[in-house]
Parts: structure tokens; sequence; C-alpha cells
């Protein structure tokens, strides 16, 4: 029983430390097509409210950015090209992946049905 219990205590204080050091690197948003405002070029921003009652915010994207669709890198302009196509844009939803680090956005993707 003692060797038991001296195992599950080196267990415990061998992985404590492991544990603290995990941290929040990405953040991902899922919005609705109509609370999405696409940026106009490869390096500026992107707006979306994460619910009804939020602010738009805004974050940076590069020309690093993915856009993908359908689970399908594309270009922004084949993304935006894409996206004008939907009529209920309540019903589709975006995720948006915010790099917290880097303070920028790393993709966004959109499944159509």
């Amino acid at each position: 029983m003692t060797h038991r219990f001296l195992l599950i205590a080196i267990f415990v204080l061998v992985t404590v430390p492991a544990v603290a050091e995990i941290r929040t690197v990405q953040l991902a948003h899922e919005v609705t097509l109509a609370d999405l405002r696409l940026p106009q070029a490869d390096a500026g921003t992107i707006g979306f409210k994460s619910c009804d009652e939020c602010d738009y915010q805004t974050e940076r994207v590069t020309a690093a950015t993915r856009w993908s669709l359908n689970g399908k890198t594309i270009s922004l302009d084949d993304f935006r090209l894409g996206l004008a196509r939907v009529t209920e844009r309540k019903d589709v939803y975006v995720t948006v992946l915010h790099h917290l680090e880097e303070d920028r956005v790393t993709e966004v993707s959109v499944y159509l049905p």
C-alpha cells in the first residue's frame, strides 16, 4: 500500500509542473456569416461579432492568413466569391482563429452546405 501511495505522489508531483505551463495560444471564434466583415486586401483587418449583443471586434490579417472554404485553402478573392453566393447568411458559421502571441488571425474557415 505504501509503494502505491508513493508512486501516486511521485506521479502527481511530476505532472503538476507540466499542467501549470499550459497556456492559450489561439482563440477560435465561431461567428455567423452575417456578423463577419472581410478585409479588402490580404493585409488588413477582419471584423466580427461573437454574439448578437456583442460589439464588433477588429483583428489583423496578413498575407499568411489561410482562407479555407469547405476544407480547401484558397485566396481571399476566391473566398469572397464563394461567400457572395450565400443567401441565408445567419445560418452559415465561420471559424476565425486568432493567434494571441502574434496578435493576428491565422485562419478563417467555413463549410457551405
